[in-house]
């Protein structure tokens, strides 16, 4: 009798627990294919459901962060801390496509277009380091560094020790790591780093203490490094060996820049804006943005995304950029997982007779988040999309060029995560000899891939396409 009363109770619980979460998810979450997800994994399993969004679903105990960090950035800049030098006018000197970009990126938080810059990429890994390296080497003010990965492997000890020998010379040395990519080794690095005087944080920390159910699942994804203010490097690669994580996948594949020129200070910018949203500290050091040179003819535009971003920067952007688009639209990501405006842009561009092609690793470290790209890959197949899979390792490198004067590459993967969730950091690049170098990239990496056409997605078993299809149902969380 005893027994069958709690089973009445679990079960009475179970539906309180679905009944009360439902209003609280359709009143809470905007997009409605997130919505009807969450809804879904309510409905079957109410306390997991439960879980999951106390978890990763409810931002109500980020938003005050949120709120923080946009105040606070606009203090700074209202205080003449940032005093980053205007570049020449460049809308002038692009196309009108191009233009048509410029223009509502500055609107939705991207920076002002930058003119008179150097841009060179780097595809190999080892390269960047030791390029990196040699750049901190030659430091005499001050090094930047912000990285969602940084571990303490033969790779990233060359960049600490480099840090640590620039600190001996007077060089004042920052370095910003996310807490969740970086974890295993937060504690012994900033302890070492802090013991020879570099200045150590952890971003969006995770902590049952300090922030109480924080989401774990928003975190500050950028890469970038700024020396002197006069040097700039960014794009998709941690401070990690090329074989970290899951063997299955092989070495990462990324494509790193080095920038020097007037949009530096952007960068900088950027960095001293998350530095002081997790320090709370504005470092005061002279020479952070000096005079910049005119170091070339690229034009490029800064574009940092996040959740503290007033709209959805990188969909608005990526969108308007491929109806612009006259003859090809070539475009790589670890993981595709695309929203309804990005799936739909690509569809209708090559149904009016654009190239689209997309590369993607043959398989990534994810098996969900490869089932549910699968289906969105399937589907874009049908209207005429170009699929490869790079069969070389894990190609990271996340990049689209259109046509010949319009480029973005930099840390967001083309998925929901990083286009609702993660703060990225984006470059655009209009410049025909800039696009060139990252089309050429883009080349290599389809020279190493094979083709997946109509047939073989017809050609999947039946189980794989099942697996395909219930993976869809997630890919809004994804």
């Amino acid at each position: 009798m005893e027994l069958h009363y709690w089973s009445w109770i679990g079960i009475a619980a179970t539906w309180i627990v679905a009944l009360v979460m439902i209003p609280i998810i359709v009143m809470r979450k905007e997009h409605p294919a997130t919505c009807l997800a969450w809804l879904m994994i309510v409905f079957f399993e109410p306390w997991l459901g439960l879980s999951l969004y106390l978890l990763i679903g409810e931002d109500r105990l980020v938003r005050k962060r949120l709120k923080r960090r946009v105040r606070d950035n606009e203090l700074l800049e209202a205080s003449g801390v940032f005093t980053p030098a205007l570049s020449s006018d460049s809308k002038r000197v692009v196309m009108l496509d191009d233009r048509l970009l410029i223009d509502p990126t500055g609107q939705f938080g991207g920076f002002p277009v930058a003119g008179d810059n150097s841009i060179q990429f780097f595809a190999e890994a080892l390269t960047f380091i030791e390029r990196l390296v040699e750049d901190i080497d030659a430091a005499k003010n001050h090094v930047h560094l912000l990285f969602y990965i940084y571990t303490n492997d033969l790779v990233a000890r060359r960049v600490t020790d480099a840090l640590i020998r620039a600190r001996k010379r007077g060089v004042e040395c920052r370095l910003l790591v996310d807490d969740v990519g970086s974890w295993p080794v937060i504690r012994p690095l900033s302890f070492e780093l802090t013991q020879h005087g570099v200045e150590f944080a952890a971003s969006l920390p995770v902590s049952l203490l300090r922030r109480g159910l924080a989401r774990i699942d928003m975190r500050n994804h950028r890469k970038v490094a700024v020396i002197d203010g006069a040097i700039a490097w960014t794009g998709s690669q941690n401070v990690v060996e090329d074989t970290y994580g899951h063997r299955r996948a092989g070495c990462w594949r990324d494509v790193m820049a080095r920038i020097t020129g007037p949009a530096v200070h952007q960068f900088q910018q950027i960095f001293l804006e998350d530095w002081h949203a997790d320090t709370g500290k504005v470092p005061l050091d002279k020479g952070l943005f000096p005079n910049p040179p005119m170091a070339g003819g690229a034009v490029l535009q800064v574009l940092p995304s996040g959740p503290d971003q007033k709209a959805d920067l990188l969909t608005h952007l990526l969108v308007q950029a491929i109806h612009t688009a006259k003859r090809q639209v070539v475009l790589t990501s670890p993981y595709f997982v695309p929203d309804e405006p990005l799936l739909f842009a690509l569809s209708l561009a090559a149904l009016r007779g654009v190239e689209v092609i997309i590369i993607v690793p043959d398989r990534s470290d994810s098996h969900l988040v490869d089932a549910a790209g699968l289906f969105y890959l399937g589907y874009l197949l049908r209207y005429g999309v170009r699929v490869f899979r790079y069969q070389n390792g894990l190609l990271h490198a996340k990049t689209i060029t259109v046509d010949d004067s319009y480029g973005l590459f930099g840390s967001a993967n083309y998925d929901v995560r990083s286009f609702h969730l993660n703060f990225e950091l984006n470059v655009s690049v209009h410049d025909q000899h800039a696009n060139k170098e990252l089309r050429w990239i883009q080349d290599e990496y389809r020279n190493c891939s094979v083709e997946f056409t109509r047939q073989d997605w017809y050609a999947l078993p039946w189980h794989r396409k099942l697996s395909v299809n219930v993976a869809k149902l997630f890919s809004p969380l994804l």
